[in-house]
């Protein structure tokens, strides 16, 4: 593993211990030649996938991109971050165990939303806003609206 502050290629692994429930290994490694000491973490990857967008354009699919739209919707809401690894690296297992290579980026988004609708409610409308491009208020009340079954008017 390359040193990220000096380049050096040469490094050791001075610890290495189960993380996220056990499916990623975090590695303490020290450079020899600087000193500087880092955190890796190795997962294991199934299968490479592709995201398709939905103008047709292909991309290879980032972990990390999907880690980061996932925290930003659960920003400043009362939920761990072991949680969120937790619903990340399922989503991830999920994608990996579909078969497919190939994944429709639309089919991606709406597992996360179906993920972020059990834990936090919240989180689950601020992704929503962006993954089906929200506009106008209307666009919020609409899709509230989806959410909250109508109350019945009480009886006088």
């Amino acid at each position: 593993m390359r040193c990220p502050f000096c380049g050096n290629v040469d490094t050791q692994v001075k610890d290495s211990r189960p993380a996220e429930d056990h499916v990623a290994i975090r590695r303490r490694r020290f450079c020899p030649a600087c000193g500087g000491r880092f955190t890796t973490y190795e997962r294991v990857q199934l299968r490479d996938l592709v995201v398709v967008k939905s103008n047709g354009r292909r991309e290879d699919f980032d972990r990390d991109k999907l880690e980061r739209s996932v925290r930003i919707s659960m920003q400043k809401r009362p939920i761990e971050p072991e949680r969120i690894d937790q619903m990340v690296s399922g989503i991830v297992r999920r994608l990996e165990s579909m078969g497919e290579t190939d994944i429709p980026s639309k089919q991606i988004g709406e597992i996360v939303m179906e993920r972020l609708a059990a834990i936090d409610t919240v989180a689950y409308v601020r992704f929503a806003s962006v993954y089906k491009n929200f506009q106008a208020t209307d666009d919020f009340e609409d899709f509230l609206a989806e959410l909250v079954p109508p109350n019945p008017k009480p009886e006088a």
